[in-house]
């Protein structure tokens, strides 16, 4: 049988994988501010569709135990499509917000599930030099599913905003999102179907070794003991839950506060331009300080990277106090501005997902890796939450100097944990 080229997959499959979090994460934020949602519905109601990301290690051995990940791969898309066309089915109704929110969730487990099958049939589709090799490009199809979702489906939206439909006189705002969310669905049939004849079928996923559920269970309970029995497991757990505890909050209001008008204190930015200086200027400087971040990292160590990672993912903050007080009405300088906080975001990020691969080391690295970033979802999950109540009580200028203050626990636990000054130094 002929072994089909990973450029035929590996770039539409992670371009895939990225698409509906952006939507979850970013775009479901964007559409119900400007569905008129509260600032506090809206961080503590999308904060929950976290969760399915949190508690992600706790279901993935079932991925593993049943069908094949090929299967999972093409359902989960098909369900995700699903879940797509009822947000832009319900968006037009009087009670959008909770039938939307009731598809976003659809749309949150189907993701975080592909993400396990995704992941689980990179290692099963190729020989472990093509893995070495394809890594860096199904890191850029992710992010290019960032400019994507968070880009140009936001610009898009927001120029369907603003034109008059099918006649109307006014533009209609929750039509323009609607249509959206139909091109999406659109998108995500076309990869199910692509996927189902472009995937491989690799040996080790069709005639894998049948475990029952019993004994999966029973390997799920030890790599769970064994990494909750870590030593140092509360500090390891303390910085993972800490680190982006000022970035857990500033991220969800970022997007109100761009598009709030200038009389309750925000930017009062068009929908377009936020897609263009959030979703495009700002992922494009947060990719390039993660490459930075990567290559800084395999020189000296991540030891030797930690302080100044730490510094670069917080003091950019500070751009939005700035922002706040001053309300700037040049688009340059506010793009600027979230450019400089999206870089130091990237190129502090990279010292948080070392580290997490550095404490998951050992027999159960793939399991306890899994668990870390269960954890890194609960440390945005929960902050998240409240961000939106926080903000409506003291007000965009005080909200961000509290995101400030909540950076200072990140700098404690970093302090307090110890790293192998060795880790992460390249290997000539």
């Amino acid at each position: 049988m002929k072994q089909k080229s990973p450029w035929a997959w590996v770039p539409s499959l992670y371009f895939a994988e990225g698409i509906p979090y952006v939507v979850v994460m970013t775009l479901a934020v964007i559409m119900y501010k400007k569905l008129e949602i509260s600032n506090t519905d809206i961080a503590l109601y999308t904060s929950w569709l976290y969760l399915p990301w949190v508690i992600k290690p706790f279901w993935s051995p079932v991925v593993d135990v049943l069908k094949s990940k090929r299967w999972w791969i093409v359902t989960m898309q098909l369900l995700i499509g699903a879940g797509l066309a009822g947000i832009a089915f319900t968006i037009p109704t009087t009670f959008f917000f909770q039938s939307t929110l009731a598809f976003f969730w659809l749309l949150a487990f189907s993701s975080a599930t592909h993400d396990i099958a995704a992941d689980g049939f990179y290692m099963f589709g190729m020989d472990e030099s093509k893995q070495a090799y394809f890594i860096g490009i199904r890191s850029t199809f992710y992010r290019l599913a960032m400019i994507a979702g968070q880009g140009l489906l936001v610009y898009l939206a927001g120029q369907l905003e603003e034109m008059t439909l099918f006649g109307n006189q006014e533009p209609s705002i929750p039509l323009a999102w609607s249509l959206t969310f139909y091109i999406i669905t659109g998108m995500f049939l076309v990869f199910a179907l692509y996927h189902k004849f472009a995937l491989p079928h690799p040996e080790e996923d069709q005639n894998k070794e049948v475990k029952s559920l019993s004994e999966v269970m029973s390997d799920f309970g030890k790599t769970f003991t064994t990494f909750f029995t870590k030593k140092d497991i509360w500090l390891i757990m303390g910085l993972l839950l800490t680190y982006r505890l000022g970035e857990s909050q500033l991220v969800k209001m970022a997007s109100p506060f761009l598009l709030d008008s200038r009389e309750v204190g925000g930017l009062g930015l068009t929908t377009s331009q936020v897609g263009i200086v959030y979703g495009t200027i700002g992922v494009i400087f947060l990719t390039i300080g993660g490459i930075l971040g990567g290559l800084v990292v395999s020189r000296k160590g991540l030891k030797y990277w930690l302080w100044p990672m730490v510094f670069a993912i917080n003091l950019p903050n500070l751009v939005y106090v700035y922002l706040s007080y001053v309300l700037p009405e040049s688009f340059v300088m506010v793009s600027i501005s979230v450019a400089i906080e999206q870089f130091g975001y990237g190129f502090g990020f990279t010292a948080y997902m070392l580290y997490q691969i550095y404490v998951s080391e050992g027999e159960h690295k793939t399991a306890h890796f899994a668990f870390c970033t269960g954890l890194m979802a609960l440390g945005m999950m929960v902050p998240g939450m409240i961000s939106g109540w926080v903000q409506e009580m003291i007000g965009y200028q005080h909200f961000f100097i509290w995101v400030i203050l909540c950076t200072i626990p990140s700098f404690i636990m970093v302090k307090l944990i110890k790293v192998d000054p060795t880790f992460g130094i390249k290997k000539k």
